[in-house]
């Protein structure tokens, strides 16, 4: 059985501040993106992970592997999986790629052990595997609230086009997470992020874009900032770092010009991906 596990971008992030659990109160417009690793799992003796990326763990540190765990801990059975992973969102990028996973995961092993969960079910499961887990399960855009496990769905009625570009060096959201502690960063209108897109909102979508985040991580990495200014000289409407990086997009209602920049930063070395929000 294979699975598409489909990356995400933050339209609007707004960290609100530090919970006394040590976890950060977030609003945030997250959508899922047409850009997806491949995931395939079969019955086995054993759970094994395969992957085409050698950098990747593929013990109980992968979120794969971790998702087996949990719901074979929930749901009390000892069946195991041979997984294979075709992995093409690249790691430290603010995408969600591990939580991607992981959410594929827990909704082959629904069908598969015919158990029938629904996806608020299974939203509520991948709370224990990570933060981004319950949205990438259902990969629907919505507002996102709490640590990432409040979720409320909404339907986009606004296109255009989004280009994706990560330098090389990729960010610690841990890191990026302590220094907002020490102060800054601003503080995003996510309320109207998503009244602009149910509208069809562009100019709405463009002008409310904004990432609590972003200022942590231009310290950490240059060429974060540098990559914001390259795509706002060639005339993207609206620019922003997804999460906390180190993937910054670039927004536009002309195909043409993702084409035409993608070119260009890839001769820079950097990793561009021409996307759009799922539908």
């Amino acid at each position: 059985m294979k699975e598409r596990a489909y990356a995400k971008i933050n339209l609007c992030l707004d960290v609100k501040g530090r919970r006394d659990d040590g976890y950060h109160e977030l609003e945030m417009i997250m959508v899922p993106i047409t850009f997806y690793d491949v995931l395939e799992m079969v019955p086995a003796e054993e759970s094994v992970l395969q992957v085409n990326r050698s950098y990747l763990p593929v013990n109980e540190k992968n979120t794969i592997i971790k998702a087996i765990r949990v719901m074979q801990e929930e749901f009390g059975f000892d069946q195991n999986f041979a997984c294979r992973l075709q992995k093409h969102i690249p790691t430290r990028a603010g995408l969600a790629g591990g939580s991607a996973d992981a959410a594929a995961a827990i909704r082959m092993m629904n069908r598969m052990m015919g158990l029938q969960l629904t996806i608020p079910e299974m939203a509520e499961i991948g709370k224990k595997v990570g933060a981004d887990v319950p949205f990438c399960v259902m990969n629907r855009p919505a507002m996102v609230a709490g640590i990432g496990e409040i979720l409320t769905p909404f339907s986009v009625n606004v296109d255009f086009d989004i280009l994706l570009v990560k330098p090389r060096r990729g960010v610690s959201t841990k890191t990026a997470f302590e220094m907002i502690d020490s102060g800054g960063g601003e503080h995003p209108d996510c309320i109207k992020m998503r009244d602009s897109l149910i509208t069809g909102d562009y100019e709405g979508v463009v002008s409310s874009l904004g990432n609590t985040l972003e200022a942590a991580s231009l310290q950490l990495v240059s060429d974060i900032r540098l990559i914001k200014e390259l795509l706002t000289q060639k005339g993207f409407d609206g620019v922003l770092m997804s999460g906390s990086g180190s993937t910054v997009f670039g927004i536009t209602r002309n195909p043409a010009l993702c084409d035409q920049v993608m070119e260009e930063m890839k001769s820079r070395k950097y990793f561009v991906r021409k996307t759009k929000i799922l539908r």
